[in-house]
């Protein structure tokens, strides 16, 4: 699997460069697992606190792109402390070619979000049956 943010990236190095931010909500990470196995590919993605209508993921060619919103609660004034992320999350995966990304599950329970993704039928391990050819006859010898 491999991973880019080089636009996030990219945007962070012209914020230093000239100082300035494009966005006014910050842009959050989103912590994830991935793994493969036989059966594909698989990530979570830890978004607690997000309802799920706020996820959004998209694939375009071979870059699956994932974006979360969770608001900022109303009404605390006075904070104390605050170390909870509010704002945006976003992260872009780059598949491989082996992945059908037309079969992509996505399922949300309990802060996790879950992706399976199957291996493309042309990635999968398949055996070749060998036909047994007869031997052609040996040469005749020609006598004159």
């Amino acid at each position: 699997m491999m991973q880019t943010e080089v636009l996030r990236d990219f945007d962070r190095l012209v914020q230093r460069a000239f100082n300035t931010q494009l966005s006014t909500e910050p842009v959050h990470p989103m912590p994830m697992e991935a793994w493969r196995d036989n059966e594909g590919f698989h990530a979570e993605f830890d978004l607690p606190g997000v309802d799920a209508d706020q996820i959004d993921m998209a694939v375009e060619k071979n870059i699956l792109t994932i974006r979360a919103e969770r608001a900022k609660p109303e009404g605390r004034q006075h904070l104390t402390g605050s170390e909870r992320l509010w704002g945006h999350f976003t992260r872009e995966l780059v598949l491989g070619d082996h992945l059908d990304t037309e079969s992509i599950q996505a399922t949300y329970v309990d802060g996790v979000l879950r992706l399976d993704i199957a291996l493309a039928e042309s990635a999968k391990p398949r055996r070749i049956q060998v036909a047994a050819a007869k031997r052609p006859e040996d040469p005749k010898e020609i006598t004159s």
